[in-house]
C-alpha cells in the first residue's frame, strides 16, 4: 500500500493519523462516557466490556490491520507495548494534578487494586502461552488466548462486583481522604454539559459511531504506515510498536486521562488505565481468530520482555495504591518516580535484546 513512498510522506502520513487518533479518540472516549451515563452502562457487565473494546478502537484496527497482513510481530509489539506505555501515561497524569499529594494517594481503592491484579493475571498467562507449541491449535483458537479471554470476563466480573461493596470496613474499598466524589463523577457531568447543550441521545451516539470508525480507519493506515517507516530506517517492527506505534495510540488515554484527572476524578483515570490495559491481551484471540496462527507461541524474547516489563509496572502501582505514599519528587509520587525510571530501563533493554537478535 504505501510501497515507493519516501520517508517524508510515510512521516507525515503517519503524525496526520497520529492526529485523527488523538481528536477521535478524545471524542469517542467523551461520547462514551456520556452513553455509558445515559443507558446506566457503568456499572453493569456488558457495559464495562463495551467500554473497554471502545477505548481501545486503535489497538484493535492495529491488531486486525496486522494480523490480515500477516504481520503479526507489530501487533504483538503494539499489544505489550502498548500496556507498559498505558501505564506510563499514569505518570502524567500524575503530574497533571493540581494537588499537594500523589495521585495514587487519592485514588487509593481496592477496587482498583483488583483491576491491576486482572493487568498482571492476564500478562502472566500471555507469557506462559509463549511456551507452548506452536501445533496447538484447533478450530482458529489457541488454549492460550482463549484462556485469557475467559479470565477476562472472569475479572471484569470481579471488578463490576468489588465497585458494588466489599467485605471491609469501608465496603467501598475506598481509602481515606482520597478523592471527595466518588468514582464517575466527571461521567455524570459531561453527561449534564451534554445535556446543556441540547445534545440528543442519537446525536451522541451518531458522533460516537463517526469517531469510531475514524479511530478505526486512522488505526489501519497507522499500522501500514509505522510498517514502512520500521523498514525505512531499520527498526524491528516488535521494537517500532512496542515504542512509537504504542505511544501513538496512547494519546486519547493520554488526554481523557489527564480530563479526568483535572476534573478530580482519580479513581475513574487509574480504572481507565487498568481497565484498557487488561483488555489489551484479549487481541491476541482476535488476531489467532484473524491469522489461524498460534501467535503467542512464536513470541520474541523482545514480546516476553515487554510483558514482564508491563507486570513490573503494574506492580509498582499496585503497590502505590495500598501504601499511598504522601511525598512528592519532581510534581509526582515516588511510584510514578519508579515506573518512569524503569521503563527508561526497559526500553533500553529493549533496544539491547533487538540489537542482539539481529533487529
Amino acid at each position: 500500500m504505501f510501497n515507493g513512498l519516501g520517508l517524508p510522506v510515510l512521516l507525515a502520513i503517519f503524525a496526520a493519523c497520529a492526529g485523527v487518533i488523538w481528536v477521535a479518540g478524545v471524542k469517542l472516549a467523551d461520547t462514551t462516557d456520556i452513553l455509558s451515563s445515559r443507558l446506566h452502562l457503568g456499572k453493569a457487565l456488558g457495559g464495562i466490556i463495551v467500554l473497554a473494546i471502545a477505548t481501545n478502537l486503535p489497538e484493535v484496527a492495529i491488531t486486525v490491520s496486522a494480523a490480515l497482513a500477516g504481520n503479526l510481530g507489530v501487533a504483538v509489539g503494539n499489544i505489550l507495548g502498548g500496556i507498559a506505555i498505558q501505564t506510563v501515561v499514569l505518570v502524567a497524569m500524575d503530574i497533571a494534578m493540581k494537588e499537594k499529594v500523589p495521585l495514587t494517594y487519592r485514588a487509593a481503592s481496592l477496587t482498583l487494586v483488583v483491576e491491576a491484579v486482572l493487568v498482571i493475571v492476564v500478562l502472566i498467562v500471555s507469557i506462559m502461552a509463549t511456551q507452548l507449541p506452536g501445533t496447538l491449535i484447533a478450530a482458529r483458537l489457541t488454549p492460550g488466548a482463549v484462556l485469557i479471554g475467559v479470565l477476562w470476563v472472569i475479572g471484569v466480573w470481579l471488578s463490576s462486583k468489588a465497585s458494588k461493596g466489599l467485605p471491609w470496613q469501608d465496603a467501598s474499598g475506598t481509602a481515606p481522604d482520597g478523592q471527595e466524589e466518588p468514582k464517575g463523577h466527571s461521567k455524570v457531568k459531561k453527561d449534564d454539559d451534554s445535556g446543556k447543550r441540547g445534545e440528543s441521545t442519537v446525536n451522541v451516539a451518531l458522533v460516537f459511531g463517526a469517531a469510531a470508525l475514524a479511530t478505526l480507519a486512522a488505526g489501519v493506515l497507522l499500522e501500514r504506515s509505522g510498517d514502512a517507516i520500521a523498514d525505512h530506517i531499520g527498526l524491528s517492527g516488535v521494537l517500532f510498536g512496542a515504542t512509537v506505534l504504542a505511544a501513538a495510540t496512547s494519546l486519547p488515554e493520554l488526554s481523557t486521562g489527564i480530563t479526568s484527572v483535572r476534573m478530580k476524578d482519580y479513581q475513574l483515570a487509574v480504572s481507565d488505565i487498568f481497565g484498557g490495559n487488561a483488555f489489551l491481551p484479549v487481541l491476541f484471540l482476535l488476531a489467532v481468530v484473524i491469522s489461524g496462527k498460534a501467535v503467542l507461541p512464536d513470541a520474541q524474547a523482545s514480546d516476553i520482555y515487554l510483558a514482564g516489563l508491563g507486570v513490573l509496572l503494574t506492580c509498582i502501582y499496585a503497590a502505590g495504591l495500598i501504601f499511598r505514599p504522601k511525598r512528592r519528587v519532581w510534581r509526582m509520587g515516588i511510584d510514578s518516580v519508579a515506573v518512569l525510571i524503569l521503563y527508561a530501563v526497559g526500553v533500553g533493554g529493549l533496544f539491547a535484546i533487538s540489537s542482539g537478535h539481529g533487529g
